[in-house]
């Protein structure tokens, strides 16, 4: 009777461990703009190592503010460096895993036939934007538009979004002319093009910082590691982002 329960003692033990073991999976919380690359790189981390990957998408801003507030989140990456230095100060992110993950560009993009100058393609009528006060491709696009003098001619054309796949939304559906994104976002709007391309002087440069919530598991670690990996950048750079040894950090 003893070595009965033994036995059903530790058979059970190794199913806790394993079910525990299999319960074990990855959250990433991801500025929106990287949406595509965090997918890509799931379902190959998936296929190479064996992790579930679960990934929530929104504004830096919501996010950052999100895991604040205690959401079980495993990796940040945030579209900017200011929502990840918020977090890191607040004591949330591991500082020694943190690291640049890619690069970007500011465009102005609209439906196909579109062209001209940043005043020609602001200035014929209503556009998209991040919200400057809390979206990081809202900040870059404002800081742009002063940088080459424009921001008080156009201001009154701009409809600030929650974040830049709402802009790219309403250019498609047609309810503003044109929209200021990342030059990766395009590669998700095939109907959309880019109509002018913002001078990398007239705004900072665009980083995606990366780090684990925490301490991080082992899973959470090795994605994180994926995505720094020559696999992990080579799907950032088929993304239509800049790789981080480009990237100018």
């Amino acid at each position: 009777m003893k070595r009965l329960f033994l036995f059903l003692l530790l058979v059970f033990g190794l199913g806790l461990s394993a079910g525990a073991h299999a319960a074990e999976k990855v959250t990433v919380f991801a500025a929106a703009s990287m949406k595509d690359v965090v997918e890509e790189a799931a379902r190959q981390f998936k296929a190479d190592h064996g992790g579930d990957v679960t990934a929530s998408f929104a504004a830096s801003s919501v996010l950052a503010k999100q895991v604040e507030a205690g959401a079980p989140a495993s990796i940040f990456i945030s579209a900017d460096e200011d929502w990840m230095n918020y977090l890191q100060e607040r004591k949330l992110v591991s500082v020694s895993s943190r690291r640049i993950i890619a690069g970007n560009a500011l465009v102005i993009a609209t439906k196909a036939g579109g062209a001209g100058t940043a005043a020609d393609l602001l200035n014929a009528g209503r556009f998209a934007m991040g919200d400057p006060s809390n979206v990081p491709a809202g900040k870059y696009g404002k800081a742009a538009l002063e940088k080459l003098g424009l921001w008080d001619q156009v201001e009154k054309n701009a409809v600030f979004t929650e974040n830049v796949r709402v802009a790219l939304q309403y250019v498609s559906r047609g309810e503003v002319n044109a929209a200021i994104v990342y030059a990766s976002d395009l590669a998700a709007a095939p109907d959309l093009q880019e109509a002018f391309r913002f001078p990398a002087s007239s705004h900072q440069l665009i980083l995606y910082p990366a780090a684990l919530v925490g301490e991080g598991s082992a899973e959470a670690k090795a994605l994180l590691d994926f995505l720094s990996s020559d696999v992990g950048q080579a799907i950032i750079r088929a993304k239509g982002f800049v790789p981080a040894a480009e990237a100018g950090s």
